[in-house]
C-alpha cells in the first residue's frame, strides 16, 4: 500500500483504530468517516485530504503537516496535534474536548473559531486568552493611517 495514490484508498481497512501510521503520506485521500481512533500518525504528511466525520479520538497527530485538510465534525477528542502543521485546515463542527494544539500552526480565522468552543487544556494549548488581548482593530490606535485615532 502506497498511502499518496489515491486509488488504494479503497485498500484500506475502514478501521485504521490504533495502527502504528507513523510518517506516511495523505494525498487527496478521503478518509471521511474513517475510525483512526488511537492511531499514531505523527510525521505525517496530508495534503487536500478529507477526514471529516473521521474518529481522530486519542490519535497522535503531533507533527504533521496536514494542508488544505478538512477536519469537519470530525472527533478529535484528546487528539494530540502539538507542533503541527495545519496551514489551509478547517476544523468546522469538530469535537475538541481535551484537543492538545501546542506549537501548532492554522490560520488566524481557525485560531478564533476553535477558540469560541475550546475550554480547559484546548483552549489553553491554542493560547485562546491571549487571542484577544493581542487583537487591536486596525481602525483603532495610531497605526499608520494619521486619520485614525
Amino acid at each position: 500500500l502506497y498511502p499518496s495514490d489515491p486509488s488504494s484508498v479503497d485498500a484500506l481497512d475502514t478501521s485504521l483504530h490504533g495502527q502504528n501510521l507513523q510518517n506516511t503520506e495523505y494525498v487527496k485521500y478521503d478518509l471521511s468517516g474513517r475510525d483512526l481512533g488511537d492511531a499514531d500518525l505523527s510525521g505525517s504528511y496530508f495534503s487536500v485530504s478529507n477526514l471529516k466525520n473521521a474518529n481522530l479520538s486519542g490519535a497522535n497527530m503531533q507533527n504533521v503537516i496536514a494542508y488544505a485538510t478538512r477536519f469537519d465534525n470530525a472527533d478529535l477528542t484528546n487528539a494530540n496535534f502539538s507542533g503541527a502543521d495545519l496551514l489551509k485546515s478547517y476544523f468546522n463542527g469538530a469535537n475538541i474536548d481535551g484537543t492538545n494544539f501546542t506549537d501548532a500552526v492554522l490560520d488566524l480565522s481557525q485560531i478564533k473559531s476553535l477558540c469560541e468552543r475550546a475550554t480547559g487544556q484546548t483552549a489553553d494549548s491554542l493560547s485562546c486568552s491571549d487571542l484577544n488581548q493581542s487583537y487591536v482593530p486596525a481602525s483603532k490606535g495610531s497605526g499608520l493611517n494619521p486619520n485614525t485615532k
